[in-house]
């Protein structure tokens, strides 16, 4: 008898288990300007893809493939798409972006945009077809440029971070495009194809550009000297993103593709704040949060993951908190 209640026992943890399981898992594939990054207590950048998982509710599960420095090519060959090809299952959503490091003179990441480029792309979609997901192709998104010679010349984007502050040079008002026909390619495959498409170098143009030629730079990893002290030099990338700057465009990604896949549309959710300890969300602590929060006004706050202790002091009427799968409150 004692055993028999401990198989239904054992049966309903397993049934449990299956109904807090999220039901859509989405894969993203791409470059530093998507990947996670290291230490974010001391390190400033962010990837949009990290953000990405506060965009959607519990139902959707973000899977983070995207990796800094890599092409279309380059994740091929080493075998990283391998990886998350064995992953995938029917009814997965796989966000195929690259573009940025693709026009590298380097053997190892160059592709030509009309031909290996263009085939790179078609292999994705043809192979995450093959395995009942459904791809969606991104362009890359835009870099900050206010200078017509800077697109002119191949921008090595990894060694931004290397780039100490100092005064930029700018002759436009208007934001210029660094990608040349590497940016048409992913929707020429989409249309080919007949994929799902998101314009993320229009989104993200439109929104470096609303910020303006100086306010743009709040969006990435401008830094002055002795501003933070893991960067003593300071820093001036305008490729990489920074919390403000990756939250943001994850959000207006989101919504795009929202908009445009009607079975995700249901599950895309926004929030004043996200707080995650692993540097998911624009903020690291619920305390810090909630001291951002201002007394007017109504405030919803997504706890991501980690475990929190909640300030009733802190905490106003005025503020909605929502707890993640992977957050707990303790007392």
């Amino acid at each position: 008898m004692r055993c028999r209640l401990g198989f239904i026992l054992f049966c309903f943890l397993i049934l449990l288990s299956s109904l807090k399981r999220p039901q859509t898992t989405i894969y993203i594939i791409g470059d530093s300007t998507a990947a996670e990054k290291k230490d974010p207590q001391n390190n400033p950048e962010r990837g949009w893809g990290m953000m990405l998982q506060g965009c959607f509710s519990d139902n959707v599960l973000i899977r983070n493939y995207a990796v800094n420095g890599r092409s279309s090519k380059s994740f091929l060959d080493e075998g990283r798409w391998k990886n998350v090809l064995e992953s995938l299952k029917p009814g997965d959503y796989v966000i195929i972006q690259f573009g940025h490091n693709d026009s590298k003179l380097d053997e190892a990441r160059h592709t030509d945009p009309k031909t290996t480029f263009f085939r790179n792309l078609e292999r994705y979609v043809l192979e995450t077809r093959s395995k009942g997901a459904v791809p969606v192709l991104m362009s890359p998104v835009a870099r900050r440029c206010f200078y017509k010679k800077m697109a002119d010349s191949l921008i090595d984007d990894e060694k931004l971070r290397d780039v100490a502050y100092d005064e930029e040079k700018i002759n436009s008002d208007t934001l210029i495009d660094t990608h040349g026909a590497y940016r048409h390619i992913a929707q020429e495959v989409a249309q080919k194809l007949n994929v799902f498409f998101v314009d993320a170098n229009n989104i993200s143009a439109q929104i470096e550009q609303k910020h303006g030629v100086l306010g743009s730079r709040n969006l990435h990893v401008w830094l002055k000297p002795g501003e933070l002290s893991s960067i003593p030099k300071g820093r001036k990338d305008n490729t990489h993103y920074n919390v403000y700057g990756a939250f943001t465009m994850a959000n207006a990604f989101a919504d795009a593709l929202g908009r445009k896949i009607k079975d995700l549309r249901p599950f895309v959710r926004h929030y004043d704040a996200v707080v995650s300890s692993q540097g998911h969300g624009n903020y690291l602590s619920l305390d810090s949060a909630l001291s951002q929060m201002p007394k007017k006004g109504k405030y919803h706050i997504l706890v991501l993951d980690g475990r929190w202790r909640l300030s009733k002091a802190k905490l106003n009427r005025n503020i909605k908190i929502t707890w993640g799968r992977y957050a707990e409150q303790v007392d």
